[in-house]
C-alpha cells in the first residue's frame, strides 16, 4: 500500500484527506497524456502519480503520444518560443505537428472519449480534443513550463487548440495566460519515496563519489538537469571559474540526460563538454533516464546545488536539493522563485557572476549552511511533496464535477 508509506512522512492526517477527496470520484476513469515515458519532470511525476491515483480506486491511465523527428524539432521550438524566444516555426512542421496529433488520435480516441476526466500535458498533445468530438467527460490542460512571456504569434497557433478544454493548469499565477475557462494553479512535486529522493547509506554516496573521481575532501558544486540551453550549463561553468579563483580547490559536475521529446540535447551536450575540455575538476556526465540512485547520490555529495536556469517552469531537481538539506543557488525565474529564499533556503541569481559570488558566501559560512538545511527539508515537506499535488488534483477533478455548485459536500 503506498499511501501507507506516505503516512510515516506527510502525517495520517494527510492520507485520510486524500481518500474522503477520492471518494466521489471512485470507479472513474482518468487519462493522462504527455510526450514521453522517459526523462523530464512531467514522467516522473505520472509514474507515481497514476499508481497513486489508482489506490484511491480511480480508474488511472497513462498514454503517451508518439512522432517522427519532424514533430519533436516543431515542439522543441513551441517549447522555445513558449518561453520566449522569437522563433518562427516552419509551416511543413507545422503540417506534421498537425498530422501526427491527427494519428496519435485514432489510436488513443477510443480511450479519450470514454474517460470522465482528460490531463493532456503541455502543448505536444494539445489538438487531441479536436479530434475527440464524442467526449463525454472533462479536459483539462496542464501546462508545465513558464509561458509567461510567450512568443505571440506560436502562442496565438496553440491557444486555438487549448480555448475549448474545460480548464487549464499552471504551475505559477505567473505562468497563467487569459483563457475563457477556469484556470488552477498547482505546483509541481517531488516523491520522497523514489530512488531519487529516499535516503542513502554513507556507503553508497561514497562509492558514487569514487566511480566519478570526486574527491570528498574537496567542496563541490553539483547541477543536475537535462543539457538544454534554458539550463545554462554554460553559465554555470563560468561561474565555477569565477568562484575557483578564490576557492582553488572546487569540483564541478553537470550531470544529466536527455529527453525522447527534445532533440536539441546533443548539441548543448557538445558545447558544454567544448567548455569543460581543459579542466579535469568539471566532471560532464550523460546519464541514462534509471540513473535515480545516481543522481540521488551526487545531490547528498554535493555542498552547494545550482540550478542556474534562464526559464524554469518549476524546477523539481530544486526541490530534489533542498529535500536533501542542500543549499540551492538559483536563476531568479519561474518556480525557482517559489523554493528559494534569499538567506534561508539559498539564493537566487541572474548572472554567473552573481552565482560565483554566493559560492564564494556559503562556502565560508558554515553554520549558514547548516540552519539553511533545516529549513529547506522542512519547507519542502510543507509545500511541494507528490501527497499535496494530488490532494490539489483529486479537488480540481471534484470541482469540475459539481460544475457552478456554491458548496461542495464531502461525506
Amino acid at each position: 500500500m503506498l499511501l501507507r508509506d506516505y503516512a510515516e512522512i506527510t502525517g495520517e492526517d494527510v492520507i485520510d484527506q486524500l481518500r474522503q477527496l477520492a471518494e466521489p470520484l471512485r470507479g472513474m476513469k482518468v487519462v493522462h497524456v504527455n510526450s514521453t515515458r522517459l526523462g523530464g519532470g512531467v514522467a516522473e511525476i505520472l509514474t507515481k502519480l497514476v499508481p497513486l491515483m489508482r489506490e484511491l480506486e480511480i480508474d488511472t491511465h497513462w498514454e503517451v503520444i508518439t512522432g517522427e523527428s519532424a514533430f519533436y524539432d516543431c515542439t522543441k521550438a513551441f517549447h522555445n518560443a513558449l518561453q520566449g524566444n522569437r522563433i518562427a516555426v516552419r509551416e511543413d512542421l507545422l503540417r506534421t505537428y498537425e498530422r501526427t496529433t491527427a494519428e496519435n488520435a485514432e489510436r488513443l480516441r477510443p480511450l479519450l472519449e470514454e474517460a470522465d476526466y482528460v490531463f493532456i500535458h503541455d502543448p505536444q498533445p494539445a489538438p487531441l480534443l479536436g479530434y475527440c468530438p464524442h467526449r463525454k467527460g472533462k479536459w483539462i490542460w496542464r501546462c508545465h513550463i513558464d509561458i509567461s512571456h510567450p512568443y505571440r504569434p506560436i502562442w496565438r497557433y496553440l491557444r486555438k487548440y487549448i480555448e475549448p478544454y474545460e480548464s487549464s493548469v499552471f504551475s505559477l499565477s505567473a505562468f497563467a495566460q487569459a483563457l475563457p475557462h477556469t484556470e488552477y494553479i498547482i505546483p509541481p512535486s517531488i516523491d520522497p519515496l523514489s530512488e531519487k529522493n529516499i535516503d542513502l547509506e554513507p556507503s553508497e554516496v561514497a562509492a558514487v563519489r569514487q566511480r566519478f573521481g570526486l574527491d570528498p575532501s574537496r567542496p563541490l558544486l553539483v547541477q543536475i538537469s537535462r543539457f538544454d540551453r534554458f539550463k545554462d550549463p554554460l553559465g554555470v561553468i563560468r561561474a565555477y571559474q569565477l568562484a575557483r579563483k578564490f576557492l582553488p580547490q572546487l569540483q564541478l559536475v553537470l550531470a544529466g540526460g536527455g529527453a525522447s521529446d527534445d532533440p536539441e540535447g546533443r548539441i548543448v551536450l557538445e558545447e558544454v563538454q567544448l567548455a569543460a575540455a581543459e579542466d579535469p575538476d568539471i566532471h560532464i556526465l550523460l546519464l541514462p533516464p534509471d540513473s535515480h540512485r545516481i543522481i540521488n547520490a551526487l545531490q547528498r555529495a554535493a555542498d552547494i546545488v545550482l540550478q542556474k536556469s534562464l526559464r524554469e517552469g518549476f524546477g523539481l531537481t530544486v526541490t530534489e536539493a533542498l529535500w536533501k538539506a542542500k543549499p540551492v543557488i538559483g536563476g531568479d525565474t519561474g518556480g525557482i522563485r517559489l523554493q528559494v529564499t534569499n538567506h534561508h533556503t539559498g539564493f537566487l541569481v541572474s548572472t554567473p557572476e552573481g552565482a560565483a559570488l554566493r559560492i564564494r558566501y556559503l562556502l565560508h559560512q558554515p553554520r549558514k549552511m547548516a540552519e539553511m538545511a533545516v529549513k529547506s527539508r522542512e519547507f519542502v515537506r510543507d509545500n511541494f511533496l507528490i501527497t499535496r499535488q494530488l490532494r490539489e488534483y483529486l479537488t480540481l477533478m471534484v470541482a469540475l464535477l459539481h460544475g457552478k455548485e456554491d458548496r461542495i459536500i464531502l461525506e
